[in-house]
């Protein structure tokens, strides 16, 4: 079983709020979930405590077995800090490197 870790909308029609669970991710969105690890209020303001509710053991357990936070997820626990961000890719020149490269010095004085 996939264990996936989303949100589940609840709220009324415009009003939207939603909790964040841990669910098979055959289920439907609003379906049977396995376990509610928090909360996400989108209108709510910026700084207000009620934005963001998350029970951080249950998080770390979930992400500790295996389940995979989903993309909105995902940037909602980097923003709590509870993930680390990807690491950045630089991007090199398009052709690659020019020249000889089989001496790495001569490469970098260059």
């Amino acid at each position: 079983m996939a264990v996936k870790i989303r949100l589940a909308r609840l709220g009324c029609k415009n009003r939207a709020f939603y909790r964040i669970v841990a669910a098979d991710s055959h289920t439907p969105r609003d379906g049977k979930h396995l376990q509610v690890l928090g909360f996400y209020d989108p209108l709510a303001a910026k700084g207000d405590a009620r934005r963001l509710g998350l029970n951080v053991d249950l998080v770390k357990y979930w992400l500790s077995v295996g389940a995979q936070p989903t993309d909105t997820v995902r940037g909602i626990l980097m923003r709590a800090g509870l993930i680390s961000p990807p690491p950045m890719v630089v991007m090199g020149q398009k052709k690659g490197p020019s020249g000889d490269t089989s001496n790495p010095e001569k490469m970098i004085t260059q």
